[in-house]
């Protein structure tokens, strides 16, 4: 066999490893990149339906997301692929993207890209701490009982409030609350959200009940 067939079979193999689940997660990962390329284009455009359409993908995730999780538990078809699948495309979606449209709305000053970057951050280490301990948490149930802080999909709030506020026209040197400067750089109130949000995230002894 030579390399070409050697490479086509493990590619193969890797995709009859995938459950129906997982292709449903890799729809959320796709939400995501989607956010990202319409931020992208409004940026370029100054078109507001890219704009709208940027905001929309993080909520389209978000039933991605619900959905993956609740085709895993009928067809019972729970895995470690699966969870690290399920992880990966949440960063994307749920941290990458809404961070993405932060930036695009005009939170451009050197604070809130500090801020922005908090904000991903944190959904990163929410997650791995939630990969880590999700053994330990479910205490042998089929799910996790419980989340130590807030599920990174709850960022679903903030896209809301930027389509809202774009909506508005309230984007740009519009945004609300205006802008302040504070030593060499400019920050933006509204890019305290993406604090906000960050911090409850990692928060330890915030604990949220997984319905």
């Amino acid at each position: 066999m030579n390399k070409p067939q050697a490479a086509a079979r493990r590619h193969f193999s890797m995709i009859r490893g995938f459950h129906l689940a997982d292709f449903i997660t890799l729809g959320n990962a796709a939400c995501g990149a989607l956010s990202v390329f319409l931020a992208m284009l409004f940026m370029a455009s100054g078109s507001l339906a890219h704009f709208l359409l940027s905001a929309a993908m993080t909520p389209l995730a978000f039933l991605f997301d619900v959905f993956d999780g609740k085709v895993a538990r009928w067809r019972h078809q729970h895995s470690p692929l699966g969870r690290e699948l399920d992880s990966l495309a949440d960063v994307i979606s749920f941290g990458v993207g809404p961070a993405a449209l932060g930036f695009a709305a005009g939170l451009q000053g050197g604070w809130d890209m500090v801020i922005l970057c908090y904000f991903v951050c944190c959904g990163v280490s929410r997650l791995a701490r939630y990969n880590v301990t999700a053994e330990d948490l479910s205490a042998g149930a089929d799910k996790v009982a419980y989340f130590e802080g807030t599920p990174i999909p709850t960022s679903v709030v903030i896209t809301a409030v930027l389509a809202w506020a774009a909506w508005q026209g309230a984007l740009g040197a519009q945004l609300w609350g205006g802008a302040w400067q504070i030593g060499p750089w400019l920050l933006h109130p509204m890019s305290l959200l993406f604090a906000l949000s960050g911090t409850l995230m990692i928060s330890k002894t915030l604990r949220i009940p997984k319905l």
